[in-house]
């Protein structure tokens, strides 16, 4: 453990960085950065990785390179634009190396009109500051700068190398954190600062997206029973589906996810069908995502789930002559988890409870995260610490609470003391 006052002179610095903070993190969320467009933020994440003399690395992800993880992160007819940006802070020797991911791509805002702040402002209000992508999660890649000041500021030299990843892609399966393993990096452990609420987040939900096709008969609506609607056709298998999704909440069971009302979500987020009131629909198009727990087999699990759709459609005589089309598209989330007692577990634990003075809250989540591919394709534990709630995002009037980002900072700080050790 590191001497109390060096500890007290890093919190101290973070305590007084808060014009710096909005400084940084307002300029990262007023460069717009939806999902396929990300390259301004960069140009700012560049700037700012130089400014604390870190060894960067930039390049546009490899097509085929990537190719062989389509399952996974989707398939894509272009990486140009869209950069990965990497900044290391290289160690004196002998400590352990840390890995400190986020992703800096964001959902689509919707109508500017519903925002109170514009969702490019990073307007502060109070002790918040909004805009679309302020808590997912360029708040995270703030905090890490927030740390890195910090610790020049006390004078701290670490011993283990320190790599930062602002990625691409997060929200439709993850290419930029594939193509960050793929170019050779790695290390000890990894952290994603998504927005935890300041839990530690060992384990991941999985989940499937995919699309339904149903063919159905057109006919005039006056002569409606000489058509078959296939919107008809595919409320049977809603059903089923919410019947499916009892059953699982009902059966399957894991520690982290006991006091999850449910555990294993099936939403039927896109529904297209018919083209005119007085038309039988012939073709209905659902899109469809189901959630899965760590331990379950991803492609197991999808012929599960296509299993249960066509014995639906077995049931039902037009069906069976006409059976629905099933097809993935975009990246796929495989669930994973680290074991509770992984070192990593235990040092960002500790670093929480140094710095509130309580005991860390750890848990799983019912989505999908990054944090999947370092354990999977890069063999790195790794888990998720952050500022902020989840809930919030993707929501009109996303923000984050300044003062939790500085609380992350600070366990951040003392956990880059900690796990690389200092010279």
């Amino acid at each position: 453990m590191t001497d109390r006052a060096v500890l007290d002179a890093v919190y101290r610095s973070i305590d007084d960085s808060r014009d710096e903070l909005v400084r940084v993190l307002g300029d990262l969320v007023r460069a717009p950065s939806i999902t396929g467009h990300e390259e301004p933020v960069q140009d700012v994440v560049e700037r700012e990785f130089r400014a604390r003399r870190l060894q960067v690395d930039r390049w546009e992800p490899d097509l085929a390179e990537l190719e062989p993880y389509r399952d996974h992160v989707g398939a894509f007819e272009s990486m140009a634009g869209r950069p990965n940006v990497v900044g290391v802070r290289k160690g004196s020797g002998g400590g352990r190396s840390i890995l400190l991911n986020g992703h800096i791509d964001v959902v689509d805002p919707g109508d500017d009109a519903r925002w109170t702040h514009g969702p490019w402002s990073g307007a502060v209000d109070g002790d918040n500051l909004y805009g679309r992508g302020s808590l997912d999660m360029k708040g995270g890649m703030a905090t890490y700068l927030l740390a890195l000041d910090a610790l020049d500021a006390a004078g701290v030299t670490l011993r283990g190398d320190v790599t930062i990843a602002a990625t691409t892609g997060e929200e439709d399966g993850g290419v930029g954190v594939v193509a960050t393993l793929l170019r050779g990096y790695t290390a000890d452990a990894a952290v994603i600062t998504e927005p935890t609420r300041l839990a530690l987040v060992i384990a991941c939900e999985g989940s499937l997206v995919f699309r339904i096709t149903i063919r159905g008969k057109s006919a005039h609506a006056a002569a409606r029973d000489e058509g078959v609607s296939a919107l008809e056709k595919f409320i049977p298998i809603f059903q089923d589906l919410q019947a499916f999704e009892r059953e699982r909440n009902a059966s399957l069971h894991h520690p982290l996810y006991e006091d999850v009302a449910n555990k294993v979500p099936i939403n039927v987020g896109v529904v297209q069908a018919g083209v005119w009131a007085s038309t039988v629909p012939e073709t209905l198009v659902a899109e469809v995502r189901v959630g899965f727990l760590p331990g379950e087999d991803m492609y197991a699990f999808w012929e599960q789930v296509k299993a249960r759709i066509m014995a639906v459609a077995e049931a039902d005589d037009w069906l069976r002559e006409h059976p629905p089309a099933l097809e993935w598209f975009g990246g796929q989330f495989t669930a994973a988890d680290v074991p509770a007692d992984a070192a990593i577990v235990q040092a960002v634990a500790t670093a929480h409870e140094r710095v509130t003075g309580e005991s860390a809250t750890i848990e799983g989540v019912p989505y999908g995260a990054d944090m999947r591919h370092f354990i999977q394709f890069g063999n790195i534990p790794c888990l998720m610490y952050g500022a902020g709630d989840v809930g919030l995002a993707h929501q009109d009037n996303e923000h984050i609470n300044l003062t939790e980002i500085q609380t992350a900072a600070k366990t951040i700080a003392t956990l880059l003391i900690d796990w690389c050790g200092v010279e």
